[in-house]
């Protein structure tokens, strides 16, 4: 059991998780982080993987020894300060895989078929005036995947049907039946189409630049559905704006929810509000396993899914 009122829920959640969280245990909510704290004992804090902890807030709770963070991604926690500290941390990893991946397969194909683009081709009765452009097939690519996690892999294994040849690149080796670079820019270079996959990092910060960007070169297609900071965004709108790339489909961005105007005078981007776990049924299992680890926590037993740091 989970006592009344010991977790401090930080942040803005959906309807769809907060119907999930109500449900199971009693938080206190804390919505906006410059109100004041609610006078409590909280022993622990659960919160959005896109909504960052300040170690300001931390400060205040001493009590605090438990972080559960519903998301994949945890760059929005202070991992150092949390082991200073002795405080444990979760996120929900696996559960949003399904989602993540199938957004990244449509934006794949809207972004080589111009779906978007057709769309309003023919709500404009365009169509009558003329044919619609001449577009992409998928079949035949050499397809490149930066990061073979868990996302990674089940992301290659939906694109195995779609007749495409699959390299990947990370820190090390998988046991994946994939080409490995462990280069980022030899990888872009032997690719039509590179996905992002990989965590926000010190390492992987801006990892996609100007020289990358060259290397995939007139003819490549950039999809990132990883962390706005993995590409240089700058470099990319020099990129998309020159044509020395085909074209990109974002899912994330580096200012969140306010991504550069300058994304939204191009035509051959396809841009999407940072939504790859963001259908009911996932942002459901995420929030019943951010309250598993929670629960854990409380019966002194491991976490399911605690961040290693």
């Amino acid at each position: 059991m989970i006592p009344v009122n010991s977790v401090l829920q930080v942040g803005q959640f959906p309807e769809v998780m907060q119907t999930v969280i109500d449900q199971r245990i009693t938080p206190v909510r804390l919505a906006d982080l410059n109100t004041n704290l609610p006078p409590g004992s909280y022993e622990s804090i659960l919160i959005r993987s896109n909504t960052q902890l300040p170690i300001q807030l931390l400060e205040k709770l001493p009590m605090v020894k438990m972080v559960a963070t519903c998301g994949v991604g945890y760059d929005n926690l202070p991992l150092d300060y949390l082991k200073a500290k002795g405080i444990k941390a979760s996120n929900t990893p696996g559960v949003l895989n399904d989602a993540v991946c199938e957004l990244a397969i449509g934006m794949l194909f809207g972004l080589l078929r111009r779906i978007p683009q057709a769309h309003e081709f023919v709500k404009s009765s365009a169509w009558s005036k003329g044919l619609f452009t001449v577009t992409t097939t998928l079949a035949g690519k050499q397809v490149g995947i930066a990061g073979m996690g868990r996302i990674g892999q089940d992301l290659a294994k939906r694109l195995e049907p779609f007749k495409v040849k699959i390299a990947y690149t990370g820190p090390a080796r998988k046991d994946v039946p994939y080409d490995y670079y462990p280069d980022i820019k030899a990888l872009a270079k032997e690719c039509d189409i590179l996905f992002l996959a990989c965590p926000a990092s010190p390492e992987t910060d801006k990892m996609i630049n100007a020289e990358v960007l060259d290397a995939l070169g007139p003819k490549g297609y950039l999809i990132n559905i990883a962390r706005g900071s993995v590409v240089d965004e700058a470099a990319l709108l020099v990129a998309l704006q020159q044509k020395k790339i085909a074209g990109a489909a974002l899912d994330v961005f580096e200012n969140e929810p306010n991504p550069n105007a300058d994304f939204l005078n191009i035509d051959n981007v396809l841009l999407t509000p940072h939504i790859g776990s963001a259908t009911s049924e996932t942002r459901q299992l995420m929030t019943n396993l951010a309250i598993d680890n929670l629960e854990a926590f409380y019966n002194q037993q491991s976490l399911l899914t605690e961040i290693k740091n």
